[in-house]
């Protein structure tokens, strides 16, 4: 039987061989999510032979990843804002960049807004909305079932109450008005699609195309957020490289008080503008 050292040594080799970023540290993760120790006294305590059935099993998940299968789709969860949701493939994975869109919506609330996540994938925006606020009455809405399905497991898991619904945009929410309207829409350019990140292109092209530009979502909901926003009401948009002033340009005609908001890389990751 290999030692923990040995089994993590050569799944780190194969999946750098692979083309897997930070292979040391994914193989780390899998061994983890099949003993249930964490990774660092797995790397700590390397000398420990490992028993035949775990090391069969994590050989299982290596070659899934050695296949870029996407490692939040193999563990079945990832983190955001200090909560671990359910993944799953079909539904786009949460992503540290999209806190920086979270943490725009918390920082307008004082408790009982109404709030409505657009395009919620797992529902992180709206569930931890939720968690953190749980006066405040939360929606989502996604076009795809399982997002919708999988948003309400999530909120279940987390001890969040969200309102989610299966539809097109403001299609399930009728004429409710909202406080705070958050999305974190498609933006990739269809053209780019096929240039992405290996693990990307196995997440579903429904949450990633933004069609010819990028920008197919954002004209919707900057022309149609108004209608379903609170006099005052924020509209918080997640934005891709490049598109702070396109997006800031779609909201120039029915919201004020445009900013842009930077990630923790630095990057241009959300525009805010509230209803004129």
């Amino acid at each position: 039987m290999p030692t923990i050292r040995e089994a993590l040594r050569r799944a780190a080799a194969r999946l750098t061989a692979a083309g897997v970023p930070e292979a040391l540290n994914d193989a780390a993760l899998l061994l983890s999510h099949v003993t249930g120790e964490p990774p660092l006294n797995l790397r700590a305590d390397g000398s420990r032979e490992l028993p035949a059935k775990d090391a069969a099993a994590f050989e299982a998940l290596v070659d899934r990843r050695a296949g870029r299968e996407p490692l939040q789709y193999i563990l079945g969860e990832a983190p955001f804002m200090g909560l671990l949701l359910k993944t799953a493939p079909g539904v786009l994975i949460p992503r540290f960049d999209t806190e920086a869109l979270c943490q725009q919506a918390l920082d307008r609330m004082t408790g009982d807004e109404r709030v409505l996540d657009l395009c919620t994938g797992t529902g992180a925006l709206a569930v931890a909305i939720g968690k953190y606020f749980p006066r405040a009455r939360v929606f989502a809405g996604d076009i795809s079932p399982r997002a919708v399905e999988l948003a309400r497991e999530n909120a279940v898991r987390c001890g969040a109450q969200v309102d989610a619904r299966l539809g097109d945009l403001f299609a399930p929410f009728g004429g409710d008005a909202f406080d705070i309207i958050v999305s974190n829409p498609p933006y990739i350019p269809t053209g780019d699609l096929a240039g992405l990140q290996e693990e990307v292109k196995k997440e579903p092209a429904l949450a990633l195309d933004g069609g010819p530009d990028g920008l197919a979502l954002y004209r919707r909901i900057a022309a149609e957020a108004p209608a379903h926003l609170a006099p005052g009401g924020w509209l918080l948009l997640e934005i891709g490289s490049g598109q702070a002033a396109d997006v800031s340009g779609l909201l120039a005609a029915n919201f004020e008080e445009i900013s842009v908001y930077s990630d923790l890389n630095g990057l241009d990751r959300v525009v805010a503008g509230r209803k004129k």
